[in-house]
């Protein structure tokens, strides 16, 4: 299984956005333009604070708290209406904690404002989860006879060196999301080791033991192959068995871009857009070598969710450590078993 490309692209316009949290916010269907600008004032805090920019910090704790405490109504427009007093409880956490945001910015205390921020960031998230309205699309029936995630999935990974948590997003991959919680839920990834590992570039995994590069369905007795499948910024559905490229479609990005430290994507042979199966690798994100926004992997390879909590541990695998146990810890009911064929 390779993912061989050059390591070469132009930076894109703008600065990218680099954590896996955030990018799973963004890629959320969604479309309610108060809680997004919440969302980017409180997710610019820490731009502006590498440089001690205190007045802009300030701004955007003030732009979020305003947008809070006038545009409720407008927030609340897009929950269901079973979902709205959960929404509203949320709604009310949020305006009681930003002002200890305000209070560290005040005194300047960096390291409560990133903690602050991140709570307030984490609570965005569950209210933006409460926006999405059933599923946006309808995967084509080709793959019907593939699991499939109609939703999202929490799955805690316990290697040889550390513990990882990764979330994976059915709501762009839902064919590879669901391929991938279906083999963790089968235990098909426990005792397996990491085969290939390329500083500031890759770590993979999923090569079962034998001559097999990929998992064998024990029902058809036939290797499971999953399709190419890449969701584009505008679309409202992916793209399946072609890579961006061939499609002509060249400076357009992924919703799941590779733009963070542990992004998950699956492998695949050279050349077969729809031979991936079971492995799949962590993109050690370097953005000298692989800048995001404009790297060759983007619409090359199915990218299915992010990394969210271990990234220490992450950097310090290798090839030969070994995944020994992996785990559905959320999500698991939004997980759809194959149809009959």
């Amino acid at each position: 299984m390779s993912i061989s490309v050059t390591l070469s692209a132009a930076l894109p316009a703008g600065n990218a956005i680099t954590d896996g949290r955030a990018l799973l916010r963004y890629a959320l269907p969604i479309d309610n333009q108060p809680v997004r600008e919440i969302q980017s004032s409180l997710e610019d805090i820490t731009n502006q604070l590498r440089g001690k920019r205190w007045s802009p910090i300030a701004s955007d704790v003030s732009k979020a708290s305003l947008i809070l405490r006038d545009r409720t109504e407008k927030i609340l427009e897009s929950v269901p209406d079973a979902r709205k007093p959960q929404a509203q409880a949320i709604i009310d956490r949020l305006n009681a904690e930003i002002a200890k945001l305000r209070e560290a910015v005040e005194t300047k205390n960096k390291d409560s404002i990133l903690t602050e921020r991140s709570q307030l960031l984490a609570q965005i998230g569950e209210l933006q989860e409460l926006m999405v309205n059933g599923f946006p699309f309808k995967v084509p029936a080709k793959y019907s006879n593939l699991a499939q995630l109609k939703g999202r999935a929490t799955i805690d990974i316990k290697t040889s060196k550390g513990d990882i948590t990764v979330i994976v997003d059915g709501y762009s991959a839902p064919v590879t999301a669901g391929n991938f919680v279906d083999l963790v839920q089968r235990g098909f990834y426990n005792g397996l080791e990491f085969t290939r590992s390329e500083e500031s570039y890759v770590l993979q995994v999923g090569d079962p033991p034998g001559p097999e590069a990929g998992f064998i369905d024990p029902k058809t007795k036939k290797y499971r192959n999953v399709p190419l499948e890449v969701l584009v910024k505008g679309d409202k559905e992916p793209m399946y068995g072609i890579t961006l490229e061939d499609a002509g479609r060249y400076t357009e990005q992924p919703v799941l871009p590779f733009s963070a430290y542990g992004t998950l994507a699956m492998a695949r042979p050279e050349g077969e857009p729809d031979g991936g199966s079971s492995q799949f690798f962590f993109f050690l994100f370097e953005p000298e070598l692989t800048p995001a926004g404009r790297n060759l992997l983007d619409g090359r390879y199915s990218v299915f969710g992010y990394l969210v909590e271990g990234k220490e541990v992450l950097q310090q695998l290798r090839q030969g450590d070994k995944i020994e146990s992996a785990k559905v810890v959320s999500g698991a009911e939004n997980l759809v078993a194959p149809q009959a064929a």
